[in-house]
């Protein structure tokens, strides 16, 4: 135990390695805060950087960039309805409402308290339970996953707004944008229509800042004459009482979070989502509407997004395999730095799963310190003059989006999906469910094929498994519960 606090300690103790992980954390919060610029985009830039560095050095580094660039997407998510990264989507729903009545400033300081008690959680699930979840996440089968995408896209229910049937109609336009593209099992093209340019599919971070960002560009020249509303930002801290009414919910979505983080393939997006509609369910009466500018919304997106970072690591430092995109990339630096992750480390280097904690436990700090001290100065963009600001968010959309994949038929996807998304805005459509579609979509497909591949096409023997195996069992009864909720919702 002695010698773990030791690893634990020597980025708090080395002032440069201190210094690096304070560094990566302000910078994600800020890469993460531009829309498009991804957290995955900017470790693997890194890694050209810190090849020739020290180990601790580029881990440092790193573990700032991660755990800064999934919060630092709820900034313009709350502030401009534009989320810097897939998770914050959720955040949008709830922070950007919040914002257009002054409360931006509270919104932010809350968000961050609970963004940091989820990261928290997430940090202290992998020092203490890393061995236990990575054995359970191994047990998911194709099955598995194909039951938590439908469940996932049942959640459709808590983002659909009044109309549920609008919700419906608007997941299945997602998953159909999903589809586009190459089978990813088979290579054959899909809804291409002989297009060379659509075999690359849509992707959906441009989709989701063309649904977001853009079309709230063209709602707004419609207010364009209108004054911002200037913000509240006395209330910047939160209080005790308000932390510790919220500090139940924020508990209870930051185990989602480290769960759905810890299953390979997954991420936050759909932590923050399962999240939201736990919210939803344990919150009957809240103050304000989800939707509307509800706190538990909030809380439960960010506490989840950022809980889901530690899940992330549990997989990738125990069994070698990457919990999402980002620990994909810090694998294939370890791998250049002679570090082989997977069931050994524990044993052979576990200098360097206590020195990645420590790192982790750093930089969360970080995030709370960064967090609240840069608050005013983000605020103050919603009370720029629109004549100002939208420009502004239409350069960064089209930068962000074009530094995805330095492409432009990306940002004619944006654009597109930008003008698509104000009709149905301007019809009562909600664009949350779009995204979730063409997120879960593919992810639904490909697990439900891989699924019928591993029983033979025997139909009898893969419904056999669905309520014999008992992780099965538990996702087919959470799919019955919140399907006869909608249906109890829509009556």
């Amino acid at each position: 135990m002695a010698n773990a606090f030791d690893y634990f300690s020597i980025g708090w103790a080395d002032p440069y390695l201190f210094f690096l992980t304070a560094l990566g954390t302000f910078a994600g919060i800020y890469v993460g805060a531009i829309p498009g610029l991804s957290v995955t985009m900017a470790v693997s830039i890194l890694i050209s950087f810190t090849f020739s560095w020290d180990v601790n050095e580029a881990l440092a580094l790193m573990a700032g960039i991660f755990m800064g660039g999934v919060y630092g997407g709820s900034r313009t998510a709350i502030l401009l309805n534009i989320p810097g990264a897939p998770s914050a989507m959720v955040t949008a729903l709830d922070g950007y409402p919040l914002a257009k009545k002054g409360e931006a400033g509270q919104a932010i300081g809350l968000s961050t308290v609970m963004s940091f008690v989820g990261g928290l959680v997430g940090i202290i699930v992998l020092a203490v339970a890393a061995p236990v979840i990575s054995e359970f996440t191994l047990m998911f089968a194709p099955r598995d996953y194909f039951l938590l995408a439908v469940l996932g896209l049942l959640l459709v229910g808590a983002l659909s707004g009044e109309s549920l049937a609008k919700g419906i109609f608007c997941a299945a336009l997602g998953v159909s944008l999903g589809m586009i593209g190459l089978d990813p099992l088979t290579a054959e093209e899909r809804f291409t229509f002989g297009s060379l340019e659509l075999t690359g599919g849509i992707p959906y971070i441009a989709a989701m800042i063309g649904f977001f960002g853009i079309a709230e560009v063209f709602i707004q020249l419609h207010q364009i004459g209108i004054q911002p509303i200037r913000q509240n930002l006395d209330k910047i801290l939160p209080s005790w009482t308000l932390v510790k009414k919220y500090l139940p919910l924020s508990l209870q979505t930051s185990g989602i979070g480290v769960i759905i983080g810890a299953l390979p393939g997954t991420g936050g997006d759909i932590a923050a989502m399962l999240a939201y509609d736990h919210a939803k369910r344990v919150t009957p009466e809240p103050a304000t509407p989800f939707g509307e500018g509800a706190y538990e919304g909030l809380i439960a997106a960010e506490s989840s997004n950022n809980a889901a970072v530690g899940g992330a690591y549990i997989p990738m430092l125990t069994l070698g395999m990457p919990g999402d995109a980002v620990t994909a990339v810090i694998i294939g630096a370890l791998f250049i730095h002679g570090i082989q992750p997977g069931p050994l480390m524990l044993t052979e280097t576990p200098h360097l799963f206590w020195y990645t904690v420590g790192n982790l436990t750093l930089a969360n700090l970080c995030i709370l310190v960064f967090g609240l001290t840069g608050i005013r100065l983000f605020s103050k963009i919603v009370q720029c003059p629109k004549g100002i600001l939208l420009p502004v968010i239409i350069v960064l959309s089209v930068v962000g989006t074009y530094a995805i994949q330095n492409s432009v038929t990306d940002v004619y996807w944006m654009f597109g999906c930008g003008i698509l998304g104000y009709f149905l805005k301007t019809y009562g459509y909600q664009v949350a469910p779009i995204i979730l579609g063409i997120i879960l979509g593919p992810l639904m497909d490909v697990s439900y094929r891989r699924a019928v591949i591993s029983v033979q096409d025997d139909l009898g023997d893969f419904f056999w498994a669905l309520v014999s195996n008992p992780i099965s069992l538990v996702l087919v009864v959470g799919i019955a519960a919140v399907l006869i909720n909608n249906l109890r919702k829509s009556r």
